[in-house]
Order: structure tokens, then C-alpha cells, then sequence
């Protein structure tokens, strides 16, 4: 493994992509059709007061629909995996609202070993990342959503069956990868649906490689996963698949068991060949799976 692996962890118009969005949603769980709810325009207004650079990013990350999806609302309480200052979690610190909470997730701290590119001084670092991580968001700006962390296989009693969402979002390849050292993936799905309260919702969105591509090479170290693989992966753990869209899909995105994700923005990784990397660059973001899961509701 390579840093690649970790790096690459107005009202109207929005009711209008609400609209297009639902289209692109399959529902096999008749119970999230009327649970699905229009954005508010406060979103709408979070969105807008993003930095440039993250509003450059909306046409491919798509987080009004994303959110909508996941059926996030102010005042729950969101599970982030792999947050650090990351794009997501900024958006979710203002929208969840002080009434809400954010819960970052990393991954366990035995993992980052296995990386192979940490030096002494950041493994240490990363041990107190779960005191560090809620001081910084309480920093980022006032009255956004009160912090809290946790690293996988780690969870802290008092958490469990305290979220309403957990987000997995370009988190899952890394654990995949490592699946085979300690159970990682097994871990940390395990962990979200002890987190979740009954009939909590996990949203996946994840580079999606193709079907037809061998196990091997969509194990997570070229960043790709197959979709069949993490249903398979969330339904073992006692998931129930409640709907997928496409509304993170990029058909341009058709990946040969030669290439990796971080060919491609953000990344951008340099290539010889300028007509590849032209290539490259007018494909745009990764084709990403989006994927709900549901713990089962008590009975």
C-alpha cells in the first residue's frame, strides 16, 4: 500500500435536482419511499456558503442529493468514517445544527501500521487523533454540531445505539484491504450497526468498479470495489439493503484491471503519456456506487 490509499481517504434549483434524483433511485424497501423527504433549504443555504474549492466539487459529489438519499436532517446524529478535516464533515458540522451531533470514525489504530508510511511521530500522532479530532471541529465555526470521535474495533459503550446515520464515504477500500490481516471491514460494519439505533440507515458512497473484474484486483488497493461485494459485506453483518442510486455514477469512468482510482481527480496522479493523462483529466471524478443499508428495527 501507498499514500494513495489514504489520500484518495438557490431553492428552487435544488427541489429541481430533488426531483431528478429520485428518478435515478431504486426502492426496494416501500418503507424509505415515505421516508424520503425534501431537502430544507437550509441545506441549500450550507451548500451555498461553502469555500470555492469545495463548491467546485458539487457537480461530481452531488451532496444535496447524496444527503437527501441518506435522508439526513438537522439534529440527528451522523457517524463519519474517516472524517479528519474532510469535505463532508464540514458541510455536516453546520447542517446538523448544535441541536445535532457528529461522531468522526477512524480506522483502528493497528491498522496504520499497515500502511508502511507512517513514521513514529505520526502513529503517536494518530493516538490521540480521538482527543484532537472534536477540538478542531468546534473550532471550524460557532453553533455547528457538537463533535465526538472513535477509532474502529474501539467503540465506546455509551455510543451504542446513539446514531441515527453512519456515512462511509470513499472509506470503505482501505478496510477492505486489510480484511484479511484482522477483519477490519468485518469490524467496523459490526461497529455501525452497534452505534446505529434500530431502523438507523448506513449510506455507502464508494468507487465502483466493474462486475466483470476479478476479486483480486477489487480488493480495495486500486481504491474500486464491486457493489455485490459490499451488500454482500453489510448483509453478513446484519444489514438490510434498503436502495441504491445513481446519482454518484460516472460512465466514463470504465476502469481496466491495469488502472486505479487515483488516476483521476482530485488525484490527478502524473503519467508519462500527456494523451493519457488528457484522457484522464475529461473523465472527471470516480463512478461511485450510493447504497443504503438499514439495522432492522426492533421488534
Amino acid at each position: 500500500m501507498d499514500i494513495r490509499a489514504l489520500a484518495k481517504s438557490m431553492g428552487w434549483i435544488v427541489f429541481l435536482g430533488s426531483a431528478l434524483a429520485l428518478a435515478g433511485c431504486s426502492e426496494p424497501d416501500s418503507e424509505m419511499k415515505a421516508e424520503t423527504t425534501e431537502i430544507v433549504d437550509g441545506l441549500a443555504a450550507v451548500l451555498a456558503q461553502q469555500p470555492d474549492d469545495v463548491r467546485a466539487r458539487y457537480d461530481a459529489r452531488h451532496p444535496d442529493e447524496t444527503l437527501r438519499f441518506f435522508s439526513v436532517e438537522p439534529g440527528m446524529t451522523v457517524v463519519e468514517a474517516l472524517p479528519e478535516g474532510g469535505w463532508y464533515s464540514r458541510i455536516l458540522h453546520q447542517y446538523l445544527g448544535d441541536q445535532g451531533r457528529l461522531i468522526g470514525a477512524d480506522y483502528a489504530l493497528d491498522m496504520y501500521p499497515l500502511f508502511e508510511f507512517y513514521s513514529e511521530d505520526e502513529l503517536a500522532k494518530k493516538a490521540l487523533w480521538t482527543q484532537r479530532w472534536p477540538q478542531e471541529v468546534a473550532a471550524w465555526q460557532e453553533g455547528g454540531a457538537p463533535a465526538a470521535a472513535f477509532n474502529f474495533g474501539s467503540l465506546p459503550k455509551e455510543f451504542e445505539e446513539s446514531a441515527d446515520r453512519v456515512l462511509f464515504i470513499r472509506a470503505l477500500h482501505n478496510l477492505a484491504a486489510f480484511e484479511s490481516h484482522s477483519g477490519y471491514l468485518s469490524v467496523a460494519i459490526n461497529d455501525s450497526y452497534r452505534i446505529l439505533k434500530p431502523g438507523g440507515l448506513v449510506g455507502v458512497v464508494q468507487h465502483m468498479g466493474p462486475e466483470a473484474h476479478s476479486d483480486e484486483w477489487a480488493n480495495g488497493d486500486n481504491g474500486y470495489l464491486k457493489k455485490s461485494q459490499v451488500i454482500a459485506a453489510f448483509e453478513a453483518g446484519g444489514f438490510e439493503f434498503s436502495g441504491e442510486s445513481d446519482i454518484n455514477e460516472n460512465a466514463l469512468d470504465v476502469p481496466t484491471e491495469a488502472e486505479y482510482v487515483w488516476r483521476l481527480a482530485p488525484t490527478l496522479e502524473p503519467v508519462d503519456d500527456p494523451v493519457l493523462a488528457a484522457r484522464y483529466a475529461k473523465i472527471g471524478e470516480s463512478s461511485r456506487m450510493t447504497l443504503r443499508f438499514r439495522k432492522p428495527a426492533a421488534l
